[in-house]
């Protein structure tokens, strides 16, 4: 596995900021003010910027630190997805920002191998956190050599959101468990001008289905494996997962076009009532209108004849966002230790799953009551499966070329030949 932080990736990247060619991830962003070495001042970078979910408890907390620790100074530096780039350009000219508040996915897979972060389990005892975050989500969060490449922080239930008003509207009366009750729908609601199931077919959200739908005939061992290697023509199950998604599809059960639509084109769909039926992680949820989300239901990914889990599947994660602490950051530990410590206390913790809407890697007995469909959410319990989310084990190289095979498993007339073929060759240079 290789990733875009390799040693050609410092030396090229070092060879532009030498010259002093400017980095277009940089523009704007000020993240070359990381470089801050006074140990009174910490340097964050974050995602939870903007409108993200959480953000404004992030700024409101944030506030509260400041305020407890007068003697400090915080400075924030917001990206969004281009996060992992931005601060690895930072990274090559040693002006990385203290600790870094990103999800394990992509590039940071393997900042922690590349030397771009240092593993904090050490940190995790000193610090007496240990007790506070989820046993899985450490797991989630360690490497294969059993190095903890950050601090777990936020997770996310994936259910699909089912909106009854809508389905009943069009004469679907249950909410589907099987595929054939869900093709059943789809027919149904589409008399009725309504589209079954919406999906950003060429962005993540996709992705995440396929995969999903995908694991109906694979076990969670067998995916790791599938995941690691690319190797999707190996195993039968594979195969049949592949299949079942092509009837799915020919049937008329995702929104038209899904292969061209993004993560916002679905939520805006199932938040106007114009679909009955969505895959969304638990941020999503958290943004769905009072009016719709009174009449919906969270549960699994109805599953065909002969699937290996015996309840509808759902995804679930610990790898949202975490506390990644850099080289820079080691230089100011004290430091680094007051904001993590701080951001690990209940109330803190608390005010990110009852004003954010954020499920939690942390140990907390709150509940998102003020966002319905999360906190059904994180109460589905046994009434669900749970599938095996890829984004741990698909090289970064393979990361976005497994999207573009997305885009194509969601064009109709695409065949499960073709389409396993796409997600093969997805691995052709990882």
């Amino acid at each position: 596995m290789r990733s875009s932080l390799n040693r050609r990736g410092f030396m090229s990247a070092g060879a532009a900021l030498a010259a002093g060619v400017a980095a277009p991830a940089l523009s704007g962003c000020g993240v070359m003010g990381g470089d801050d070495s006074d140990p009174d001042t910490l340097v964050l970078h974050s995602q939870l910027g903007g409108t993200a979910p959480g953000a404004a408890t992030f700024r409101a907390v944030l506030d509260t630190f400041r305020k407890e620790n007068p003697g400090l100074k915080v400075k924030v530096l917001i990206n969004g997805d281009e996060l992992g780039q931005v601060y690895e350009t930072a990274r090559l000219a040693r002006k990385e920002a203290d600790v870094v508040m990103v999800s394990l996915y992509d590039k940071t897979v393997e900042w922690t191998e590349l030397g771009a972060t240092v593993p904090v389990g050490g940190y995790l005892d000193q610090w007496g956190l240990r007790e506070r975050i989820l046993p899985k989500a450490l797991t989630e969060w360690t490497d294969e050599k059993n190095r903890l490449r950050a601090l777990p922080y936020i997770a996310s239930n994936w259910p699909v959101a089912f909106n009854r008003d809508v389905m009943r509207k069009a004469g679907v009366d249950e909410i589907p468990r099987s595929g054939d009750e869900l093709i059943a729908a789809a027919k149904k609601l589409r008399a009725k001008g309504t589209a079954p199931v919406t999906i950003g077919g060429n962005d993540w959200t996709g992705q995440k289905l396929l995969a999903q739908i995908i694991q109906s005939f694979v076990t969670a061992e067998q995916t790791k494996s599938l995941y690691r290697t690319g190797d999707f023509g190996a195993l039968s199950g594979v195969r049949d997962g592949v299949q079942y998604f092509v009837e799915l599809r020919d049937a008329g059960v995702f929104t038209d076009k899904a292969q061209g639509l993004t993560t916002d084109s679905m939520t805006t769909q199932f938040n106007t009532g114009a679909a009955a039926m969505e895959s969304a992680m638990s941020s999503a949820l958290g943004k769905v209108p009072d009016n719709v989300a009174r009449h919906t239901d969270v549960g699994g990914f109805p599953l065909p004849t002969g699937a290996v889990h015996p309840k509808p599947t759902i995804l679930r994660t610990f790898t949202v966002n975490g506390f990644w602490i850099s080289p820079n950051g080691t230089k100011k530990i004290e430091t680094v230790e007051k904001f993590v410590r701080f951001m690990y206390r209940k109330d803190v913790v608390a005010r990110f799953v009852t004003e954010g809407a954020r499920d939690m890697a942390v140990k907390t007995e709150t509940l998102s009551d003020g966002f319905p469909l999360v906190a059904k959410a994180q109460q589905l319990g046994d009434s669900v499966s749970q599938v095996v989310l890829p984004d741990l084990y698909v090289p970064p190289s393979a990361v976005q070329p497994m999207i573009q095979a997305t885009s194509t498993a969601f064009t109709p007339g695409t065949s499960a030949n073709r389409i396993i073929s796409a997600l093969q060759g997805a691995y052709r240079n990882a």
